[in-house]
């Protein structure tokens, strides 16, 4: 062999040396021969790169309240956005847990009474002993929650001070509506060790136990009308107590985050007259630390298709940009006060 050749030898084994060492140099391909892109450390930026959708939940209340559905639509709209999201509704047991599962991380999105909102970042009322929690952001306000009050007609109760000594249903345990009936009795000076009998139900639940004679009043704070109202109304012999007007507007001094809201006599079979009902805001709170972009266009997402909100619950009605800020009680996300700060969204 002459020593021409032998050089060419050499000189192709070191170029494949140098390829094999290098990697070379090819692109990155999928098990389809297609090319993919590499992702970088850690980032969600990776995740969209790669097409994979960002899951997220979205904290409601029990499946026969306002909250449930409204998720579920909401969780419609981001999931038929461009977004990049797959987000999930799940049942819980409504504001005080939906704060709880937002600070552990569990979900992302919650709704939450807009006095319970208070009370968590301040470290007050079912706060007190963990703490405030100061990691949570207010997203939107969204309607009035009515703390409605529904008797079986044949227990003998006619006003608040006719619950004494009765079996009552409360809110599920840890709830937004248990901190509005301990409030409302406290104002008329009655404690759970008046009544008969205090039960921690769910609206369901409550809703069966009166239509089985169990329970004779119950609590129930959402919006109106309520499927848990409509169906006992329909299937069983109830009233809708009323509260003196007097009595709301010392409810509304001592607790500000209480209105007054008149549910009209039309909303639930039965009901002759205007029943006079104290109420607070519902909301949608995130972790104070998502994502400022995903934010904004999460709240875009929502105010600008609120006509699947009202395909699912009437109350998607009273979702309105223009009230967004009404009753906010605590820091707006950065990213929601971006959007609402283009469109001149202000408090009332």
């Amino acid at each position: 062999m002459n020593k021409k050749l032998i050089s060419i030898l050499l000189a192709l084994v070191m170029v494949f040396t140098l390829v094999a060492c290098s990697g070379g140099g090819e692109e990155p391909k999928d098990a389809n021969g297609q090319k993919t892109e590499e992702k970088a450390d850690g980032a969600g930026s990776a995740d969209k790169a790669s097409g994979d959708a960002e899951f997220l939940s979205i904290a409601t209340g029990g499946v026969a309240g306002t909250y449930y559905p409204l998720g579920g639509a909401i969780a419609n709209i981001l999931n038929d956005s461009d977004l990049g999201l797959q987000v999930t509704a799940q049942s819980t047991g409504a504001s005080i847990e939906n704060v709880q599962l937002i600070s552990r991380g569990d979900a992302e999105i919650a709704f939450v009474q807009n006095d319970v909102t208070y009370y968590a970042y301040n470290g007050i009322e079912a706060f007190e002993e963990k703490g405030a929690v100061d990691t949570i952001a207010g997203m939107a306000t969204l309607y009035p929650e009515v703390v409605q009050i529904i008797a079986r007609a044949d227990a003998g109760i006619n006003s608040i001070e006719d619950i004494k000594g009765k079996k009552v249903a409360v809110g599920d345990s840890g709830s937004g509506t248990e901190l509005n009936a301990r409030q409302i009795l406290e104002i008329h000076g009655i404690t759970y060790d008046d009544l008969d009998k205090v039960d921690y139900l769910s609206f369901k639940e409550a809703a069966d136990q009166i239509k089985n004679k169990q329970i004779d009043v119950a609590f129930v704070t959402a919006a109106v009308p309520t499927s848990a109202v409509t169906e006992v109304s329909t299937t069983a012999d109830v009233k809708l107590i009323s509260l003196d007007v007097a009595k709301i507007k010392e409810l509304s001094k001592q607790y500000p985050y209480y209105i007054q809201f008149d549910i009209d006599a039309d909303n639930y079979k039965g009901q002759d007259n205007t029943v006079h009902a104290a109420a607070v805001m519902a909301m949608l709170i995130v972790p104070k630390n998502m994502s400022e972009e995903l934010v904004y266009n999460m709240t875009k997402a929502i105010f600008e298709n609120t006509d699947v909100i009202i395909e699912a619950h009437a109350r998607g009605n009273d979702i309105t940009l223009e009230t967004a800020l009404n009753g906010m009680p605590i820091e707006v996300h950065p990213g929601a006060q971006k959007y609402f700060d283009e469109n001149n969204v202000k408090a009332d």
